[in-house]
């Protein structure tokens, strides 16, 4: 008997997805940090053993659009409603369910199991998580709810166990070598990403868009050109810095990540150009790989 399915994870900006779909798949998929709306896109990341196949997919934090990009990654953690076996729905100990009650309402009235995910325990005491439990039974009745803390793996290996059990039968659906659907490129960009959330402040990293213009893989090494993408000149000069000291930090820490993500020598180039408004340009999130086709 083989199992496989969909296991989708949803939830509100910064709750911990990005993190807890590591730990599951066990390789370093998406890009986490501690600002919200990191993830841009779904990712998925693949957990094959001989007896099954899980297909993790990570997706945005829910939020109310402000311009097209954030159309499309709502657009993105809509579809996880669709396609799922299993649905994680994650959330904290912070949030209260009433946040972002439309996307719930359609969790509601899910037919595949939910399991509730509360993340980040640790930061709370035992009287304040079986309240916050209790809340959740109220909004979502039908799912199981789990306290977990990925940052501290806590109760994370019983989310797995639950998620293996209520897998349904079914071949695989890609190769058992495969671990993601996502090209070696998509890392280049999101890792650049993440050096530009970590080092960059206000709305600077969500002007930015990263695109690999040419990668070359030999067997010892690969030579990467890539561009960022701003909305304005004056963004342009603080991601370049003064004499250029800001672009070669972000290069040096990707560079340092690519090598350790891919156990290649990498060779870095990145350059910063303006593509005025992308943000809310149907042509620029197009060719930037935000639909859904």
């Amino acid at each position: 008997m083989h199992k496989a399915g969909f296991v989708n994870i949803v939830g509100n900006p910064n709750v911990g997805k990005s993190t807890l779909m590591n730990l599951l798949v066990g390789e370093r998929i998406s890009i986490a940090t501690f600002k919200a709306q990191t993830t841009r896109h779904r990712i998925m990341g693949i957990l094959n053993t001989p007896e099954m196949q899980i297909c993790f997919s990570d997706t945005p934090g829910v939020l109310k659009p402000n311009y097209k990009l954030q159309e499309s990654m709502l657009q993105f953690s809509e579809s996880a409603l669709q396609d799922a076996d299993v649905l994680l729905y994650v959330t904290d100990m912070v949030e209260t369910p009433d946040k972002n009650e439309e996307f719930l309402s359609k969790v509601q009235h899910m037919t595949c199991p939910i399991l509730v995910l509360i993340n980040k325990i640790d930061i709370s005491d035992q009287k304040k998580l079986e309240a916050k439990v209790e809340e959740w039974h109220e909004v979502l009745p039908k799912a199981e709810i789990f306290p977990i803390s990925a940052l501290h793996r806590f109760n994370v290996d019983n989310v797995l166990g639950r998620i293996k059990e209520l897998l349904p039968e079914s071949p695989a659906y890609f190769d058992k070598d495969q671990w993601t659907d996502k090209p070696a490129r998509f890392f280049v960009t999101e890792i650049l990403r993440e050096k530009i959330l970590l080092y960059y402040d206000k709305e600077i990293p969500y002007s930015c868009e990263a695109v690999v213009e040419s990668f070359k893989e030999t067997p010892k090494n690969i030579h990467i050109n890539a561009v960022i993408y701003v909305e304005r000149e004056s963004q342009k000069g603080i991601i370049i810095g003064h004499q250029g000291v800001a672009l070669k930090r972000v290069s040096s820490e990707a560079r340092k990540s690519l090598e350790k993500f891919f156990g290649k020598s990498i060779y870095l180039e990145v350059f910063v150009k303006v593509d005025k408004d992308w943000r809310n340009s149907d042509r620029a999130l197009k060719s930037y790989g935000y639909n859904l086709d």
